[in-house]
């Protein structure tokens, strides 16, 4: 599939009334979890195509080419706001938020597994061990607050237990920027991978930066606030993958072939007929969108697509399944890591005045009970005895198969636990 060759309408040409705009919800307890999955993925990388946009429109000084922006804009908000409605309004904003988590852990796997540029692929395995870890501890408290046992949310494809420590993950955040990737030499999928894994983790940081404060009781609200706080870091990391020496026009292309490549994957993945409609819609609309893209390349800077995407075949596909023995793999091999300024070192190397330990000495000040995540599993166990797991097998980190007892010095102390 090359969409540059695909018959392309007018952007404006997909505006739609009020009655077309609102899809029909799915069902919660019976769409297939990896369907919620790719909703809340695309949801993300149209919100990152609406705010760039936006970006972009503050710094031109051109009004035609401003008004050419509006017009896809538009159509962009319009999907958006069509994929958000996707989602039943008896959808409680935690159960919401495992599919958000489930999505974070394996998409980064898949990515990972998939990169062929060996820096992107540690920022991968670096940032999926923290999600996996997220996921673990807002389903102890989905469990314990409301009865609902997130490994049927999440279709069981996906191992809930501990990983590095959400206590570990308070880093300075010098230590969060990371090498720019250069995008006139790098592979197809090195260029899609830290477009796709930017746009998906800015989406979890948003929601949980503008729906945390709307959780009901003190405990959830400063989960929220905690695990927001370290999707900064990830944000921070994942955008500084990205070539910054792009032009906004070479930037405009690549987002929109991004949103082609994502909708077509999600077309051929998709199980739900009625979703698979939205994403065979939305894509005719990117495509749209993409040779518009390309034709305001060549009018402003005399380029043509080929210099940016010089192979418009999509690569491979984007492809959900479960990556339980890949996870438990980069558990095993990476759990003690921290990041130091552009690369990753066992904590235990670490030396005493690393702005790490500064740095968690001022946030987790007054010790583990103080930090939200160690007390939504300290408060589950004191209930229930042990923590709330979903695991095929033991946790490859000897360190954190205890079941009674929180890890909170793993990844963050100078001594190896494993």
């Amino acid at each position: 599939m090359n969409p540059f060759e695909q018959k392309a309408g007018r952007p404006g040409s997909a505006f739609m009334s009020w009655k077309a705009l609102y899809p029909k919800a799915y069902q919660k307890d019976e769409t297939d979890a990896y369907t919620k999955v790719r909703i809340i993925l695309m949801t993300g990388t149209e919100y990152e195509a609406v705010w760039f946009s936006h970006q972009f429109h503050r710094h031109c000084d051109n009004n035609d080419l401003r008004r050419e922006l509006a017009v896809c804009r538009r159509v962009e908000q319009q999907q958006q706001k069509q994929l958000a409605c996707l989602k039943p309004a008896d959808e409680t904003q935690l159960e919401t938020t495992i599919t958000y988590e489930q999505l974070a852990v394996d998409l980064t796997a898949i990515l990972a597994q998939r990169d062929p540029d060996p820096y992107v692929v540690q920022a991968l395995n670096f940032a999926l061990l923290e999600d996996f870890d997220h996921l673990y501890r807002y389903a102890d408290l989905l469990e314990m607050e409301q009865g609902v046992r997130a490994e049927r949310l999440v279709g069981s494809y996906t191992e809930i237990m501990p990983g590095r420590p959400t206590i570990a993950h308070h880093r300075h955040p010098m230590d969060s920027v990371r090498r720019p990737c250069d995008f006139k030499t790098a592979h197809p999928l090195t260029k899609l991978d830290t477009s796709i894994i930017t746009a998906a983790e800015q989406q979890t940081m948003n929601y949980y930066m503008n729906l945390g404060a709307f959780y009901p009781n003190d405990l959830g609200r400063k989960l929220y606030q905690e695990i927001g706080m370290v999707e900064e870091q990830h944000v921070t990391q994942y955008g500084s993958l990205l070539d910054p020496t792009c032009t906004w026009l070479e930037n405009l292309l690549m987002h929109e072939y991004n949103e082609c490549y994502l909708y077509y994957s999600c077309y051929e993945d998709e199980t739900d007929p009625y979703v698979k409609g939205v994403w065979e819609q939305n894509f005719q609309a990117e495509v749209s969108h993409l040779h518009k893209a390309a034709e305001l390349l060549k009018k402003y800077e005399r380029k043509d697509w080929q210099q940016v995407i010089p192979e418009g075949a999509f690569p491979e596909l984007l492809k959900f399944s479960p990556q339980k023995e890949y996870v438990r793999k980069v558990l095993k091999k990476t759990v003690e890591l921290t990041a130091d300024c552009e690369q990753y070192t066992p904590v235990y190397e670490m030396p005493q005045s690393a702005l790490f330990f500064k740095y968690q000495k001022t946030v987790n000040k007054g010790g583990a009970q103080n930090t939200p995540s160690h007390r939504v599993i300290a408060d589950y166990q004191a209930k229930n005895g042990q923590d709330y797991r979903f695991e095929e097998k033991p946790n490859p980190v000897p360190a954190l198969r205890d079941r009674k007892t929180d890890n909170t010095t793993l990844g963050r102390e100078c001594s190896p636990e494993q």
